[in-house]
């Protein structure tokens, strides 16, 4: 099954400020990252821009201008997509959609559904309230089971959209259209992460690179063979163990803390113990782990800063 998609940008932006689809996001646009997303799936890519648009198209192959509302600009794309046997409507204001969520709403329609539609549950407590801003009244407290927050990009059998767009012109979604034919329209679970940029600041969070996971892990181990010598001192963890032998090195092999050493060293991929400490280094020559020289340990201390920061 052929699949086509259309890519709404064809808003003003008004609480915005501007239009948002077209405010850049690292070197791409908001609509040019939709787009490109959207080309995952679909073997054509419908741009709807308003009036006046004078860009490089945001990487579709066909731009066409979009009407008064949003309906009307879908159909305006919906007009350009051929033969297409599912069509997939995005809004442009959601560019970080991924090409999974695209590939599910697209594949429960080749699986037999009328339409998909991406949803989240509502995991707040909902009011039902009369008025506005700071004179807005409670009414009642709405049973938030069954209920969703429903995403784009929706799929959809060509012919369904096509009559649903002739029957009833507007709605607040494409799916809402397609309900009121009484077609099957089912929900996939949608993404926390695709959101729709209204404010300025939705901007800003969806261009903050994301959080990456901080957990390290490194290794270590230390090996050192029993001492003869009756003056060595066994240290183990940076504690004195008395009435031991102690074991032979360098410093005061303290197996305990070099391990540690070497897996905080490793975590942050700066090598060994043994090359911050050589065995060759006089300062290091029986020191005590628990007082090691501190412009000796200066440059690992360091490094294990702006690694693990």
């Amino acid at each position: 099954m052929s699949v086509a998609a259309v890519v709404v940008a064809g808003g003003r932006g008004t609480r915005f400020g501007g239009p948002k689809q077209f405010a850049r996001l690292g070197d791409e646009t908001v609509a040019a990252l939709s787009v490109r997303h959207a080309r995952s799936v679909a073997s054509l890519v419908v741009l709807v821009t308003p009036e006046g648009y004078d860009g490089n198209g945001e990487g579709a192959d066909v731009v066409v201008t979009g009407g008064t509302s949003r309906a009307a600009s879908v159909r305006a794309g919906l007009a350009r997509c051929g033969d297409a046997d599912i069509i997939v409507v995005h809004d442009a204001a959601r560019p970080l959609a991924s090409d999974h969520l695209f590939a599910s709403v697209v594949d429960a329609v080749r699986r037999g559904a009328d339409a998909a539609v991406p949803g989240l549950p509502i995991t707040d407590t909902v009011k039902n309230v009369e008025g506005s801003g700071d004179t807005s009244l409670i009414r009642a407290t709405v049973a938030r089971e069954g209920l969703v927050t429903v995403q784009t990009p929706q799929a959809f059998r060509r012919d369904l959209l096509v009559e649903a767009h002739a029957s009833t012109p507007e709605a607040t979604d494409d799916a809402a259209l397609v309900e009121a034919l009484g077609a099957r329209v089912v929900v996939i679970p949608g993404e926390r992460a695709n959101v729709k940029i209204t404010q300025p600041g939705d901007l800003e969070r969806v261009a903050a690179p994301p959080r990456q996971g901080t957990m390290r892990v490194g290794h270590g181990f230390d090996v050192h063979r029993v001492s003869d010598d009756p003056r060595r001192v066994l240290m183990l963890g940076l504690i004195e163990i008395g009435g031991a032998p102690g074991l032979v090195g360098h410093s005061d092999a303290d197996v305990a803390t070099h391990a540690l050493c070497d897996a905080l060293l490793g975590a942050a991929n700066l090598g060994d113990l043994g090359r911050h400490f050589p065995d060759n280094d006089p300062i290091s020559r029986s020191a005590l782990s628990t007082a090691a020289r501190r412009d000796a340990a200066a440059p690992a201390r360091r490094g294990l800063r702006r690694h693990l920061s």
